[in-house]
This record gives C-alpha cells, structure tokens and sequence, in this order.
C-alpha cells in the first residue's frame, strides 16, 4: 500500500523544538492506524468487512469520512451520533464499519470461519524525544497487554506504527508473545504493513500499491 495522506504533520511544541528528523513532526494517529490495518485485511487476508472502533478523541484528530472516500469508499448508512459513523462500501463490495464504541477491539473481521481482532496505538514516527520514544514503546506493551486480558476468538494482533524503536521492541516481545498467540504488526508512514515474526524475521505483509 502507498498512501500519502495518512501522517498528520504538526509543529513541534517548544520542549520538542529539534527532537524530530525534519522540521515537524509526523503524528501517525491511531485512528489512521486503525484504517491502514483494515485496508490490509481487506486487501490481503480475503476480508469482505472490516469493523472500526474508534472513540471521540480519534475522530477529532483524524478524518475517517474524507480519507476513505479518498480511497473510494462511499458512505451508505450512518451508525451512531458521530458525523463519521457507519457503513462504507467501495466498487468491488468490500465494507469497513465505522462504529464509534470503546470495548469492542480497535479493528474486528471476520475472515472464513475465524475472527481478527487488532488493539492499535498511534504516536510521532519520526520523533527523537525520548518522552515520544517512550510513549511508542508503551503503545506496544499496552496494546500487548490489553490482548492478553482479552479472550481470544481467533487470531489477535497489536498493531503500532513502524519505527525504529517500535520495531527493535517487537522483534523481542515476539517470541513471548506467539506464545500467547499474539502477532505483532507495524504500520508505516505510508500504510505499508510489516508483520514480526518470532525468529528475529520481518516479513512484508502487504505489497505496495500506488
């Protein structure tokens, strides 16, 4: 995948001046993670819908509506009180829901006869800071964790954007964690997918499309 419009990039706060590689900082929220996975569902794990769970705070930093009608998801219902809520469909018939309800999982579909569930987190991908470095990493354990405390229904994945940081994180907390049956997955500035594997692997899960 190739998207060009899902960093937000922001001036730095003044404690943050120079701690970035570039002048502003590249904010990969968690609702555009959340949209990045579900497009790799449907795109390479045979998905036909794909649910959504974002809350109010990740429809204030992130525009779900105009980012998928960008990608040619046309809104056909609307679910919720949310101006962003419901059902898109795309040409080819394939749908993510976007339900604005906590408890449910970030990203939810159901592919043959097992269910997909992903906890998401979202950070600065080009930060230097290490207040911003440390929040990436405890996006990762927290999203960990909080499949952990989850029973599972099928396959459960922590999904965090792709950093350097993130992806040294993972690479150890992979063989624990298939132990508990739990995939890691990171998402790049430009939607790309890149899952980690237990032996020190890193594969790329989706291939890029313009």
């Amino acid at each position: 995948m190739d998207f060009e419009d899902l960093v937000t990039a922001l001036a730095p706060p003044p404690n943050r001046v120079g701690k970035s590689d570039g002048p502003d900082e590249h904010h990969l929220y968690e609702g555009a993670v959340m949209l990045a996975y579900a497009v790799h569902l449907l795109r390479t794990q045979g998905a036909r819908d794909v649910r959504i769970h974002p809350d109010g705070e990740h429809g204030k930093q992130f525009d779900f509506a105009a980012w998928l009608g960008r990608r040619g998801f046309a809104k056909t219902s609307s679910l919720g009180s949310t101006a962003y809520g419901g059902v898109y469909r795309n040409p080819a018939g394939q749908t993510i829901t976007v339900h604005p309800k906590s408890g449910l999982g970030d990203v939810v579909a159901h592919v043959g006869d097992h269910v997909i569930s992903a906890e998401c987190k979202g950070g600065i991908i080009n930060t230097r800071h290490p207040g911003q470095v440390s929040r990436l990493y405890r996006g990762l354990c927290e999203t960990v964790g909080l499949l952990m405390a989850t029973p599972s229904q099928g396959r459960q994945i922590a999904v965090v954007p792709l950093t350097d940081s993130t992806l040294r994180l993972a690479e150890r907390l992979a063989p624990r964690c298939a132990l508990a049956g739990i995939e890691i997955a990171l998402v790049g500035g430009r939607g790309e997918v890149m899952d980690v594997k237990p032996a020190a692997r890193v594969e790329l899960a989706a291939e890029r499309i313009a």
